[in-house]
C-alpha cells in the first residue's frame, strides 16, 4: 500500500525558480478579470500562492495542502488576504458549497490522486458561472529519473519496503482533460511543455527528485536501507543525467489544462 510523503518544504523549495515557472505559465492562459475569491490545491510551503494577491488584487486567496509541514511553512504568507488550510482536496471538494469559488489552480499536485480524471466534475461544480480551473501537472513518468527509481526500488533489499511506493500511475495526457473538462461544460485549453531545466549543484537531480517524485519511496525505507538506496540511486542518476560545465540539464514535460467554465452554467 502506498503511504502518504511526510513533505519537506526546504527540500522541495530547493531549485523554487525552475518549479515556478510552470506554475507562471498555468497563470498566463487565466483570463478572470476581477474575482472574489481563489483556491489554490495543493498549495504546498505558499511561495506561489502568495503570487496571486499580486495578480488579482482585490480577491482573498485560500490555500489548501494535506501536509501539516507544508502548511505550517506557509503559514508565514497569511494576512488579511491569504489564509491556508491542512485538508485533503477531495474532502475540501465535498464540504465546499457548489459555485462559490471564481478560480481554482491545482499546480503538480493531481498526479499523486489516481482518480484525478473523476474529481474534475467536482471541481467545475465549485466554480461560479464564468469561473476558472487551472491544472498542472508533471508528465515526466516515463523519465530517466522515474524509471531508475521504479526499477531500484523493486529490487533486493529494497523491495520489501518500498516496491508498492514505486507503482507507476497513469497520468492523463491533454486530450484527457480536454474531453472531461469540456463534457463539465467548460471551454478548455490543454497543451504539454518540456522544460529544459539547468540545475546547479553536485548530483542535482538526485536532490531535485528528492523533493517531490522519489519522497515516498525514500520514506518507505529503513534508514540504514535509504542511505545506501540514496546512494545506488544517485550513481545512477549521476550517468544518467551527467553534470557539464554549466550545469546538469533536466528535461521536464509538464501537463496544463485550463478551463473555462459557462457563464450560464450549461454544458457546451
Amino acid at each position: 500500500m502506498r503511504t502518504s510523503p511526510v513533505w519537506n518544504p526546504q527540500q522541495y523549495g530547493k531549485y523554487a525558480d525552475q518549479r515556478g515557472r510552470p506554475f507562471a505559465d498555468l497563470l498566463s492562459r487565466v483570463r478572470a478579470d476581477s474575482p472574489i475569491t481563489v483556491v489554490d490545491l495543493g498549495c504546498g510551503p505558499g511561495n506561489l500562492t502568495v503570487t496571486l494577491l499580486d495578480r488579482w488584487p482585490g480577491a482573498s486567496v485560500h490555500g489548501v495542502d494535506s501536509s501539516a509541514e507544508m502548511i505550517a511553512a506557509a503559514t508565514e504568507f497569511e494576512g488579511e488576504r491569504l489564509t491556508f488550510e491542512v485538508a485533503d482536496l477531495r474532502e475540501w471538494i465535498k464540504v465546499t458549497p457548489a459555485e462559490s469559488v471564481d478560480v481554482i489552480v491545482s499546480n503538480a499536485t493531481l498526479q499523486w490522486l489516481p482518480d484525478q480524471l473523476d474529481l474534475l466534475p467536482g471541481l467545475v461544480e465549485r466554480l461560479r458561472p464564468g469561473g476558472w480551473l487551472a491544472i498542472q501537472i508533471p508528465g515526466n513518468h516515463d523519465a530517466p529519473s522515474h524509471e531508475i527509481l521504479r526499477e531500484l526500488a523493486t529490487t533486493a533489499p529494497y523491495a520489501e519496503f518500498a516496491a508498492a511506493n514505486a507503482v507507476r500511475t497513469n497520468l492523463p495526457e491533454p486530450s484527457d482533460y480536454l474531453d472531461v473538462l469540456t463534457s463539465a461544460g467548460c471551454e478548455v485549453d490543454a497543451w504539454e511543455t518540456t522544460y529544459s531545466h539547468v540545475l546547479q549543484g553536485d548530483n542535482a537531480v538526485l536532490e531535485w527528485v528528492k523533493g517531490t517524485g522519489a519522497r515516498p519511496v525514500l520514506q518507505s525505507l529503513p534508514d540504514e536501507l535509504r542511505v545506501e538506496f540514496e546512494r545506488e540511486y544517485g550513481e545512477r542518476l549521476a550517468r544518467a543525467y551527467p553534470r557539464r560545465a554549466f550545469g546538469t540539464v533536466l528535461p521536464f514535460r509538464r501537463i496544463f489544462a485550463v478551463a473555462h467554465k459557462s457563464a450560464n452554467g450549461e454544458e457546451k
